[in-house]
């Protein structure tokens, strides 16, 4: 992937062994013999797509995450709607997720290049890193292997981590899926791309409570920077705020913003405000280099969450086969 090294803040993590975490082992070499190319092609589709919409980036991590956290990274997230089922990325949480379409180019390269052999799955998995890369995050070997699965349901997107659960709710919602509390504060790092509208965050800023109006963890000239974008509480438009400072640049800036009390969502804050997880955000924002390495140690072990042998290699991942 030489096109990604030249990021100046480019760390390599390298894997010389499969992670045997799940039913089905992963390996950084899975398509060497019988798709050499898919790195390549998918790396490339990524990149030509986030120079037209540079909304892509952060919507691709997104997808990763929210797939993952369902049913495992299986691609379940991927599938489509059909009359008897509505599934997952129908669900409330996954609607602005979006950027499917990028996928999709890539898969029909992959198709011709290789026919009915590189999973759905893991073209999520090599895009994730592709786009935290190219935006001058880490990069990582990414572990292959995973199948497709079969069943996607939007009424699983409950499960998802809503943007109001307390540190203790969060805490158990990463442990429930084998991920630690370092693993918890390295992944919302993520966050450091992306947009929110104000439905995420509006409850923050408009009768927060019987004593406070506003959310008092909120630093108050943030506070009032997004009640002059977010005025009603009903506000459903497309009205909202960037994540972080550098919201086009993957950094640890995100942790900066938190300890100003410029986290955007609930969740950002109640992460500062614990003691177990505040260690690890001001090392964090003290040290990108630390953040980077945690970073992407995380992204395989949250590559490696419910992996299966179970399933298969679909050759369009919007359709079972």
């Amino acid at each position: 992937m030489a096109a990604l090294s030249t990021s100046k803040a480019l760390f390599v993590v390298l894997l010389s062994i499969a992670v045997f975490g799940s039913q089905a082992a992963l390996d950084a070499h899975y398509y060497d013999q019988t798709c050499p190319q898919a790195e390549f092609i998918v790396a490339q589709t990524i990149r030509n797509a986030s120079i037209f919409d540079p909304k892509v980036p952060a919507r691709i991590l997104r997808m990763f995450f929210h797939d993952c956290f369902i049913r495992g990274c299986d691609a379940s997230l991927l599938l489509d709607s059909t009359p008897g089922n509505t599934a997952e990325k129908d669900g409330p949480p996954n609607v602005s997720v979006q950027a499917f379409y990028v996928i999709d180019d890539a898969k029909a390269k992959l198709e011709k290049s290789c026919p009915h052999t590189v999973s759905c799955a893991d073209i999520v998995a090599m895009a994730a890193r592709d786009v935290v890369a190219m935006t001058g995050g880490p990069s990582w070997g990414v572990l292959k292997g995973r199948k497709d699965g079969r069943i996607s349901k939007a009424s699983d997107t409950i499960n998802l981590p809503a943007p109001f659960l307390n540190a203790t709710q969060l805490i158990q919602t990463f442990a429930n899926r084998g991920l630690g509390i370092k693993d918890l504060v390295a992944l919302s790092g993520g966050h450091t791309l992306g947009f929110s509208h104000c439905s995420s965050f509006v409850p923050r800023l408009h009768n927060f409570s019987i004593v406070h109006d506003t959310d008092p963890s909120m630093n108050v000239e943030f506070a009032n920077l997004l009640k002059a974008k977010c005025p009603s509480p009903n506000n459903n438009g497309a009205a909202g705020q960037f994540l972080d400072s550098t919201s086009a640049q993957f950094d640890n800036d995100y942790y900066k913003q938190v300890i100003a009390g410029k986290g955007v969502f609930g969740t950002d804050q109640a992460l500062y405000n614990d003691q177990r997880t505040r260690p690890i955000i001001e090392s964090f924002a003290k040290n990108q280099n630390l953040f980077f390495t945690e970073f992407a140690a995380s992204m395989i072990k949250l590559g490696n969450v419910g992996v299966s042998e179970q399933g298969e290699v679909r050759m369009n991942c919007r359709r079972v086969i």
